[in-house]
């Protein structure tokens, strides 16, 4: 029998594929004959590990935000050994969720097709709210921390400034994907709005 990893192997194959489906044409471009092609694999290998359409477009959904959350994972690291703000680490990972260059155009446009897909299927619906919370609770989790350093006033809300910034992430995502040149606004926007709640100077660096 083929191994774990074969199994592993095969699936990412086919979520990289509807990924790249996606990204270049849409959710309407998903086939399992299309799919099947752009894998590299017969139709009904691909259909043996993803019954349905909404299965394959759900594990390509989790191999973006598997992406996203490897890449904030180094962008928090890398910022604790330059010992930058918790302000700057947040902007920073924020940041890894807007359409700013292909890549990130690419997985938004797999995760905006995925939370219209989420309207119709109350599974896919789980899943996105989910998702939705995990981010709000790293955010609350960046705004319960910049207490610690002095960066947030202790009469903060962390779930209330956790909504703002998500949701005002989430806007300037779509702003953005719809008019790519305002990039250097969005960023802007966006470090304001950090702003706003880490209002304090970071001391947990002081000798």
């Amino acid at each position: 029998m083929p191994r774990t990893a074969d199994h592993d192997r095969r699936r990412a194959q086919i979520a990289d594929a509807v990924y790249d489906l996606i990204a270049a044409d849409g959710l309407a471009a998903v086939t399992v004959a299309r799919t099947a092609d752009r894998a590299g694999m017969s139709v009904g290998l691909v259909q043996h590990y993803f019954p349905a359409k909404d299965d394959m477009l759900l594990h390509a959904f989790e191999r973006v935000g598997a992406a996203v959350a490897a890449r904030v994972a180094g962008l928090v690291d890398e910022g604790a050994r330059h010992e930058r703000s918790i302000a700057a680490i947040l902007g920073a990972a924020l940041a890894e969720h807007l359409p700013l260059d292909a890549r990130r155009r690419a997985e938004f446009r797999v995760t905006r097709t995925f939370a219209g897909r989420a309207l119709e299927n109350p599974r896919l619906a789980g899943v996105d709210a989910r998702a939705s919370a995990a981010l709000r609770d790293e955010v609350a989790r960046a705004v319960a921390n910049g207490f610690e350093c002095g960066e947030v006033d202790p009469a903060t809300d962390p779930a209330l400034a956790a909504v703002r910034l998500a949701a005002a992430t989430e806007g300037l995502a779509t702003a953005l994907y719809r008019d790519p040149e305002e990039r250097d606004r969005a960023l802007e926007v966006l470090r304001a709005e950090v702003g706003a709640v880490f209002t304090g100077a970071c001391g947990q660096y002081r000798r």
